[in-house]
């Protein structure tokens, strides 16, 4: 089988994550990294012993195609800032697979890749990861299997790194790491066949590791990461205080998970139940693994002379391993 080449963009979690899931797929190859932060990147490679790594300037005006040529490019950028911009500019040069993850801004964004893409000569697999994602197939998945079912989104136990962050610009906060719950009471009633309509506060509750500055008021801060719109307000929110050495020992990772559950009834009213579940240990190693594999599949794709937008739902579950024909229908069907 063929290797795949691959160029990953952004230099961070993700696209460390990336690499380490580059070495461990046979059929992929890493060709080169292209990040705003060049020198960082290379001192980081020098210090692990990878200095034959191309390193490239992600904000230059160039033909990165003829420059780096490679089968796909896997953007690990953020989605409020960066892929809005680099996922439609790499999309001219390359095949690209994202994780673009804000929910509401997905058909927009996806009709941009698609235009880009496709007059490019392209494929472009937008918002891959686990949600949007894998969670994304499998309420499409649920609906399908169960008409009429009621559908239920569960995330955590684990870190979510947007409100980690949201955590962080509170006036006073040096570091923090909130924790999403997912409330044992409501799973419950969704997995009796209740099928309860659950508030947002009813299904989840945060809890928030604080690391605060010296001399400031905790009370504020307390007071305004649980008045925080959007982030805090709608949950039921803890915050907990701790000094430099707790939050580096017991917060340092970042493991995430979840649940899809769907509840209803076939025939005449017999119970039906799906629930895919999720754990990783680490949350950006989770989304570059997905990353890696839909990467496999843009390039299959594009091979077959495919071009255009696409998301999880498009994807054959075939393309995405490396596995041949003969060994999944002897082995996984």
């Amino acid at each position: 089988m063929s290797s795949c080449e691959i160029v990953i963009v952004g230099y961070g979690n993700v696209g460390r994550g990336v690499h380490r899931a580059i070495d461990n797929n046979t059929d992929m190859k890493l060709v080169g990294i292209l990040s705003r932060g060049v020198e960082r990147v290379k001192t980081e490679l020098k210090e692990k012993g990878l200095e034959g790594i191309e390193v490239m300037d992600a904000s230059g005006d160039i033909d990165f195609a003829t420059e780096l040529p490679a089968d796909v490019a896997v953007l690990c950028g953020g989605s409020k800032d960066d892929l809005p911009v680099q996922g439609p500019k790499f999309a001219r040069y390359y095949n690209v697979v994202d994780s673009f993850d804000t929910h509401a801004d997905i058909p927009r964004y996806f009709k941009k890749m698609d235009g880009v893409a496709s007059e490019a000569g392209n494929v472009a697999i937008i918002s891959t990861g686990w949600d949007p994602g894998t969670f994304s197939e499998e309420r499409v998945k649920a609906d399908a299997f169960i008409p009429g079912s009621s559908l239920y989104t569960f995330w955590g136990p684990g870190v979510s790194q947007g409100h980690s962050d949201a955590a962080r610009q509170v006036e006073g906060v040096k570091d923090a790491r909130q924790y999403t719950l997912p409330l044992d009471e409501a799973l419950e009633r969704v997995r009796s066949g209740e099928r309860p309509e659950l508030s947002t506060r009813e299904k989840h509750r945060r809890l928030v590791y604080v690391l605060a500055e010296e001399g400031v008021d905790r009370k504020k801060i307390v007071a305004d990461i649980k008045n925080m719109p959007d982030y805090y307000d709608q949950y039921e929110t803890e915050v907990r205080f701790v000094d430099e050495q707790e939050m580096k020992t017991d917060h340092s990772e970042m493991p995430h998970g979840g649940f899809v559950m769907a509840s209803g009834a076939t025939g005449k009213n017999n119970k039906a139940l799906i629930e895919y579940r999720c754990k990783w240990d680490s949350n950006p190693e989770a989304t570059a693994n997905i990353l890696a594999a839909y990467a496999r599949a843009a390039s299959r794709l594009n091979i077959r002379g495919e071009t255009g937008g696409r998301t999880v739902l498009d994807i054959c579950p075939a393309d995405l391993s490396p596995r041949s024909r003969d060994e999944l229908l002897d082995n996984f069907v």
